[in-house]
């Protein structure tokens, strides 16, 4: 399955309604007939993949599973992975078994539980009031009698392109927790706690040992997923190191995919990829964002299949291109392929770029959160405020227990997976795995466990991903990179250089460099679109009535800023009169 949608039946009006939405929404975002299933207290609507994929329904008389998104357990998909599910505790899962990133239901004993994968990357939509619960934010949108919008989830997305933790745009609606599993009971949903903890300090393995370990976690989890694709896999290939060490673990298992680069005519991913592919002897499909060519008069037609494919709010916004984003996102999962990412890379290097010595939650928010222009935001928007939710929310998430002081630098680490990962490839995650498997192994949880347990010497300026790569596939290793250096050997003075002014800036620095930045002028991004007035005023209101509210939308020039700012203008406009 792909879509999973659930309402609670205490009120027969709200759950016919809610269930005549759902459809209608789910119909619109391309996905097929779902099988329906009356369990107690609740409805279940659960949609097969939009193009194709595993079989994700089970239902044998004793046990009903229904998996969305990307589930294998005991190194098999579909009902072989469904089978062995059911056979777990849902509020003592074995771990070590499942891979991937899903939601699944398992009806077993009389009880019916719903739970997602390890860091809840697939997201599920739920109403405050625990009635709906749904894969699709339109579904749940549409579903629900009233949305208002919530500040702080409004501006985390226009600032920082999704919300963390739990948070939407919406006050009714959050996302599940991952440590949390809900139990449908004939009454209403019952949140059960459960423990998803990480390794809390480096270990001091021989660099060998290590490169051994780490091989073998990302094979296990490649392994799992590719045996049932038969070389139906897509892969993508740029200049840098995540993308080449997601295809060097293909390369290991024997699998030679569909490879393709995405940018303009010039960018150096560009032009690396199809050197690479030239020098290892494969193709190189080169998805040119540029070439696509709309019509104004036809824009809206375009927006608005754009804004159902990528269920309303896709990552940085981008329902507003040139066409080529969706039909790229169709193509890498034609016939029900699997598409591969090398998202969430960054486990094995110092994302934050902050030196070895202990932080609070309060640094981490000033130093990555803290992306914004107080003038690009009406009198709603309270700086103080802003970053105190944000500080809370990376608390919360380290768990156990909460961070309530300066972090050991390890424990800093675990905010890149469990905050960062989750929100912003979640989404990608949630949005591509609808249409066929998705595959995004550094997020697996066995494999991020693994990289916890680097010293924080070995991930400055890739220097372990590096040398993984070079033990997995030295071919790919010695090829040239957007680093100025290939991954054969250690990095270069100049990579290493350039990380180390990074991690020397203060983090009282590090919270004003964006608004810095914007002193200087307008601010590019390379995810583009047809933002003009010609195009823009053909789909939405130009004086952006709603998110006036929040914005000073005449003051940013930002175009990426503005293009979120925008995405949820359009949202806003569909919701209509449910919107208060």
């Amino acid at each position: 399955m792909a879509g999973l949608f659930l309402v609670r039946n205490d009120d027969p009006a709200f759950a016919a309604q809610a269930l005549g939405a759902a459809r209608s929404a789910f119909t619109m975002q391309g996905f097929a007939s779902p099988i329906e299933a009356a369990l107690p207290g609740w409805t279940l609507l659960a949609y097969p993949h939009v193009i194709g994929g595993p079989q994700g329904w089970l239902d044998d008389g004793k046990v009903q599973v229904a998996a969305a998104g990307t589930l294998a357990v005991d190194g098999r998909l579909g009902r072989e992975a469904l089978a062995a599910l059911a056979g777990m505790d849902p509020l003592a899962l074995d771990w070590t078994r499942i891979a991937g990133q899903f939601v699944a239901l398992v009806r077993r004993d009389g009880r019916t539980f719903l739970f997602g994968d390890y860091f809840s990357a697939f997201q599920l939509f739920g109403d405050t009031q625990d009635r709906v619960f749904s894969t699709s934010l339109l579904a749940a949108t549409q579903a629900l009698p009233r949305l208002s919008f919530d500040p702080q989830g409004v501006y985390e997305l226009a600032f920082n392109v999704m919300p963390i933790g739990d948070d939407t745009v919406f006050n009714e609606l959050k996302t599940l927790p991952p440590d949390r599993v809900v139990e449908l009971t004939a009454t209403g949903a019952v949140r059960h706690a459960v423990p998803k903890p990480l390794p809390g300090s480096p270990s001091d393995l021989p660099l060998a040992e290590r490169i051994k370990r780490h091989r073998a976690r990302l094979s296990h989890v490649v392994g799992a997923h590719v045996r049932a694709f038969d070389g139906k896999i897509f892969c993508p290939l740029s200049g840098g190191l995540d993308s080449r060490l997601v295809l060097a673990a293909l390369r290991e298992q024997g699998v030679s995919p569909h490879i393709y680069v995405y940018g303009n005519p010039g960018d150096p991913d560009v032009e690396i990829a199809q050197a690479i592919g030239a020098a290892c002897g494969f193709a190189i499909d080169w998805v040119d964002k540029d070439e696509g060519d709309v019509a104004p008069d036809a824009f809206a037609e375009l927006v608005e299949c754009n804004f159902h494919q990528f269920d309303g709010l896709p990552t940085f916004g981008n329902i507003f291109d040139n066409g080529v984003h969706g039909a790229a996102q169709l193509a890498r999962h034609a016939g029900g392929a699997m598409a591969v990412s090398g998202g969430c890379g960054e486990i094995y290097r110092n994302f934050f770029y902050l030196p070895d010595r202990r932080f609070t939650a309060a640094d981490i928010a000033s130093t990555f959160f803290a992306r914004f222009d107080q003038a690009d935001a009406t009198a709603a928007f309270d700086p103080a405020a802003f970053m105190a939710a944000l500080t809370a929310k990376i608390s919360t998430a380290i768990e156990p227990p909460a961070a309530d002081g300066p972090l050991d630098r390890s424990r800093v680490e675990h905010i890149y997976p469990r905050i960062r990962c989750r929100a912003l490839f979640g989404r990608e995650i949630s949005l591509e795995g609808r249409l066929s498997p998705y595959l995004m192994p550094f997020l697996d949880h066995q494999v991020v466990a693994e990289a916890m347990t680097l010293p924080l010497a070995l991930k400055h300026a890739g220097r372990f991903e590096a040398a993984l790569l070079n033990a997995i596939d030295p071919e790919l290793a010695r090829q040239p990179s957007a680093y100025g250096h290939d991954f054969s050997g250690p990095p270069s003075f100049r990579h290493r250089f350039g990380e180390w002014q990074s991690r020397i800036r203060p983090v009282w620095l590090r919270r004003r460099s964006y608004a810095l930045r914007r002193r200087l002028g307008a601010v590019g991004d390379e995810h583009g679109g047809l933002l003009t007035p010609d195009y823009m005023n053909r789909v939405i209101d130009p004086d952006f009535p709603i998110m006036r509210r929040f914005f000073a939308v005449d003051h940013i020039v930002d175009r990426s800023l503005w293009r979120r700012v925008a995405n949820l203008e359009y949202l806003a406009q569909k919701l209509g009169s449910k919107l208060v």
